[in-house]
């Protein structure tokens, strides 16, 4: 068969066409893989809040165009800060929000959507202030801290411009100081439509991870936003996932199974528990029988030093003024699955008194078998924790934390 027969025509035509064929085919690919591709990537330096008087973690972020400092809480959906004017705001590091200053400001009307979405992730009715129409929030928190305003729409950035929510919805009022220490507010990164993770979802899929460092003032971990859930970011084992329970009544936290728990290499196997992972509790909360029975096993281990009167919601304290060094039992709580988070030294003790005459198993025990167990920020240092949203997961990995 002759050349220009099977072409159909002249060798230059059918050279142009298949060129156009196989660009085409090029985009295809591509688009595939821009859909198989991890979303974007934003890392947010994460810093323990002493210095602002909480025990919980913050970052820095811009709403409008102003800098403030939110504490990183994924056990709330409503993201909030102070705003002007305010008679009766807490004392806190950064300016107040001046919304009269901001041209991307909105305040959210009842009528919109997102006043609707308020009863979820705010636990509250949406209410109007008379003659204005605008939609009112109100907030109370478990240590009776609160915040109360009105819900409004910002341009927030997340760590440049290319990582901008436009229309971002959020709090704009007053509060009490309670666990908010010295920070402007505080971020929600629960699992309602309201929270930073729902709204970002078209920039990172609902997909973020943290790494919070043990606590030294010169030392950051990090909030990361998109990415590969799957990837290693500095972690030194392998991120192992357990499944997102869905719970209607308790839809906007992320709750797992908790199956076990090992001390000093002794496991500890229990019927499964529900319990809440949430960065925005300090110390982890356990139901009686399993706080008994780890608290047991850790005192067996760690015999011979001298008992210390018990501080606050600790109740398993030691004086250990009088050594320089002790042999501190590993610990490791399990989950469904298969996946476990190793607790990092810093997340075992609680130094009550900084010569260490009082130092306290970083534990707590709930009042009764049916309430919620918590898994605090305290015994999540150093680790890399994974919210995979979209697939339903999260994941745990070991990962030093101070980066300096």
């Amino acid at each position: 068969m002759r050349r220009h027969d099977y072409c159909g025509g002249g060798s230059r035509s059918w050279e142009e066409r298949t060129h156009h064929l196989l660009l085409s085919d090029e985009w295809r690919v591509r688009s595939f893989q821009s859909a198989a591709a991890p979303p974007p990537e934003v890392l947010l330096p994460v810093i323990a809040g002493e210095k602002l008087h909480t025990l919980n973690y913050v970052v820095s972020i811009e709403l409008g165009s102003q800098k403030t400092t939110l504490i990183v809480d994924t056990g709330s959906d409503l993201t909030w800060v102070q705003c002007r004017p305010c008679n009766f705001c807490y004392n806190q590091r950064d300016p107040l929000f001046d919304p009269s200053s901001s041209a991307t400001y909105r305040p959210v009307p009842c009528s919109g959507a997102a006043c609707g979405a308020l009863q979820l992730a705010a636990g509250n009715q949406r209410s109007c202030t008379a003659g204005q129409g605008a939609c009112r929030y109100a907030v109370t928190y478990g240590d009776g801290s609160y915040t109360r305003g009105e819900l409004a729409k910002e341009r927030i950035s997340l760590g440049g411009a290319a990582a901008a929510v436009e229309g971002f919805v959020f709090g704009c009022g007053r509060s009490n100081r309670g666990l908010f220490g010295g920070a402007a507010g505080l971020m929600g990164l629960g699992r309602s439509e309201l929270s930073l993770v729902r709204q970002s979802v078209p920039q990172f899929h609902g997909l973020f991870s943290y790494c919070l460092p043990a606590g030294d003032f010169d030392s950051a971990g990090s909030l990361v936003l998109g990415g590969d859930p799957t990837a290693a970011y500095r972690n030194s084992s392998p991120v192992a996932f357990t499944p997102l329970l869905s719970d209607p009544h308790q839809s906007p936290f992320y709750l797992v199974n908790f199956t076990g728990a090992a001390v000093g290499g002794v496991r500890l196997q229990f019927n499964a528990v529900k319990v809440l992972v949430d960065s925005g509790t300090v110390i982890t909360r356990l139901v009686p029988s399993i706080y008994a029975a780890v608290r047991e096993e850790f005192l067996r281990q760690f015999s011979g030093y001298p008992a210390a009167p018990p501080f606050s919601i600790l109740d398993t304290c030691f004086d250990l003024s009088g050594h320089d060094e002790v042999a501190v039992p590993k610990m490791k709580l399990e989950f469904e699955g298969g996946a476990a988070a190793a607790v990092d030294v810093s997340g075992i003790f609680y130094f009550a008194k900084r010569d260490a005459s009082q130092v306290c198993l970083a534990l707590a025990s709930l009042s009764h078998e049916d309430q919620l167990g918590i898994i605090g920020n305290y015994q999540q240092k150093n680790l890399r924790v994974v919210y995979d949203t979209e697939g339903g997961r999260l994941g745990f990995a070991e990962e030093i934390c101070a980066y300096g």
